[in-house]
């Protein structure tokens, strides 16, 4: 029996709590989140309820830990659950601070636990059909990659309440910097990014109403990345989604936001179905995550975003920021 414990309670710690606790050999055994909804989780699987991390590693022999904290707050649960040895999947980004990533990627090279990053396009049926053509060759040399990953203004007004400690760049770019770095294989060399903070702010929620930026690779290769998180509610999805490559052999743009199901109600809706309900369980991305989570701490081959990808990551989006504060490009 794997014995797991999830530091967070937010929309993910739950997704990911349902998703490793429907598992047949996973047992959830803490919740940790200072929060009723950590109470409430954790009673929810029959597990103990904790307000720090500290005693959910002292009083369990755990297998693994999902850490599912705000963007900001990884560091601490990630470095002490890796330098005990422990399994560790922690949400998407790594860290908001590169001194912080690495310091969670030493951790887990001195515990010797194994560890993954919850980058979640990478179980992303559409992303999974790119990659599979780039393997194969079919799309050539990559070219050009551009990542439109906005949000409506329901996400920072009404959905985070820690808006104003992130930025769109740090909520959303983590997806789509991973993902080009996945389906290109290219090291990033350079970053020029510009930003706009305007509206959000006098509303009173202090950050960005978006970010522009242009990371270049080690071949002269170029990702446009756009994240924004001020759509009118209006729109049909929570998010909006587009990814385009171009290759010397072959062009791929694909819509994450639009998955085929148009629902009109009151409102139009795009509905979404890379991860659903169906008789009680969750089935797809989040699913297959908790899955590869429980094959990797049983010691199984599997393909996950490693630690030092999540750096990587952290590497480009923070350097993204340096870009839009000094308005020069920034060299990684």
């Amino acid at each position: 029996m794997l014995d797991i414990g999830v530091v967070g309670a937010g929309i993910r710690g739950r997704m990911f709590t349902r998703a490793l606790g429907q598992l047949q050999d996973v047992r959830v055994v803490g919740v940790v989140d200072p929060t009723p909804a950590g109470a409430a989780l954790a009673a929810e699987f029959g597990a103990a309820a904790y307000e720090g991390h500290e005693d959910l590693l002292s009083e369990h022999d755990l297998t693994g830990v999902v850490v599912a904290t705000p963007d900001f707050a990884h560091r601490d649960a990630a470095v002490a659950v890796a330098r005990a040895g422990i399994g560790l999947l922690v949400e998407k980004p790594l860290a908001t601070d590169v001194g912080q990533a690495r310091e969670i990627e030493a951790a887990v090279d001195a515990g010797g636990g194994p560890a993954m990053v919850a980058f979640e396009n990478r179980w992303n049926p559409r992303f999974v059909a790119v990659r599979q053509q780039i393997s194969e060759g079919a799309v050539g040399d990559v070219l050009f990659q551009c990542a439109h990953l906005n949000d409506t203004r329901f996400v920072p007004e009404r959905m985070l309440s820690w808006a104003a400690r992130t930025t769109p760049a740090w909520f959303l770019m983590p997806h789509t910097v991973d993902l080009a770095l996945w389906l290109s294989g290219r090291t990033p060399r350079s970053v020029f990014a510009t930003g706009l903070r305007r509206e959000l702010a006098r509303d009173g929620i202090d950050t960005y109403d978006g970010v522009h930026a242009l990371v270049t690779f080690d071949d002269g290769t170029t990702l446009a990345l756009q994240s924004h998180w001020v759509l009118p509610e209006s729109y049909p999805s929570v998010f909006d989604f587009r990814y385009e490559l171009v290759g010397s052999r072959a062009a791929v743009r694909v819509d994450g936001s639009d998955e085929g199901v148009h629902f009109a109600g009151p409102s139009l809706q795009w509905l979404h179905h890379t991860t659903v309900e169906r008789d009680g369980r969750l089935v797809g991305v989040a699913a297959e995550i908790a899955r590869d989570f429980a094959c990797l701490l049983r010691g199984e081959p599997v393909s996950v975003p490693t630690v030092a990808e999540g750096v990587a990551v952290t590497a480009v989006v923070a350097a993204v920021h340096e870009s839009v504060t000094s308005g020069r490009v920034v060299s990684l």
